[in-house]
């Protein structure tokens, strides 16, 4: 007898990073307008706080801290959210059920936080909030290229779905090498770049560029110290979290 598997096989902490995702939306919905700017901006991360301005913002200095990873909670609007969770879903997932909740979690933290990061680097001093969780998502994608082609060249696409952990992460050097991953990061700078001229901006917003290149390296160059053991035997399902 054939096994099937699900067409969908979103990990729980996948579910449970976009249920905080969309749970912070609600709640900001059900807020007045000065209410909804203050948690906003408690949560948000503003460079300005790191030039001797944090007392003087919401959230004050605990922020200086925790915005580093709750500026993945807030999105601008409905479009915004449902981009990232889209993102998400199509890059957690394969990352998820190959590494499991701990180090799925430990790792969409560190993207986010050297997104940040990056983001402060450009920006310093500068009074521009960043919301969203594009830059951790896109140190999922950056994850991703470490075992997307191996799979490709084994069992192929599917593998992603149904047992990711099948797939032999690609070594750093022999990805920093490969043409095709050579090739996405090139388009995926490229894109990036287009937005520093105002191209590709969602709504009157404009996309954190720096978040999503900080992020992006921070996931393709780490991501070999949160791959989970391969087993010689690996299950033929992948694990749900």
């Amino acid at each position: 007898m054939s096994r099937h598997e699900p067409m969908f096989n979103v990990p729980g902490s996948v579910l449970a990073v976009l249920g905080a995702m969309v749970a912070v939306h609600l709640v900001r919905m059900g807020l007045s307008q000065d209410w909804d700017i203050w948690l906003t901006l408690a949560l948000a991360f503003i460079p300005t706080r790191y030039s001797g301005f944090a007392a003087e913002l919401p959230g004050g200095d605990v922020a200086t801290v925790t915005s580093f990873l709750t500026h993945t909670l807030v999105h601008g609007d409905w479009l915004h959210l449902g981009l990232n969770g889209a993102w998400l879903l199509a890059f957690g997932g394969a990352v998820a059920n190959r590494v499991g909740t701990v180090r799925f979690l430990a790792l969409f933290a560190l993207c986010a936080v050297v997104g940040a990061a990056t983001f402060l680097l450009f920006n310093q001093g500068q009074m521009v909030p960043m919301v969203g969780a594009s830059g951790a998502i896109s140190g999922l994608m950056g994850a991703t290229m470490r075992f997307l082609f191996t799979a490709v060249d084994g069992r192929g696409l599917a593998a992603l779905r149904e047992d990711p952990r099948s797939a032999p992460l690609m070594p750093l050097t022999t990805a920093l090498t490969d043409q095709r991953v050579v090739l996405v990061t090139i388009v995926f700078l490229f894109a990036n770049i287009l937005a520093v001229f105002g191209l590709g901006s969602v709504g009157t917003s404009g996309i954190a560029w720096e978040a999503h290149i900080g992020g992006y390296f921070a996931g393709l160059l780490t991501f070999g110290f949160f791959d989970a053991p391969q087993t010689d035997n690996p299950s033929g399902t992948a694990r749900l979290h």
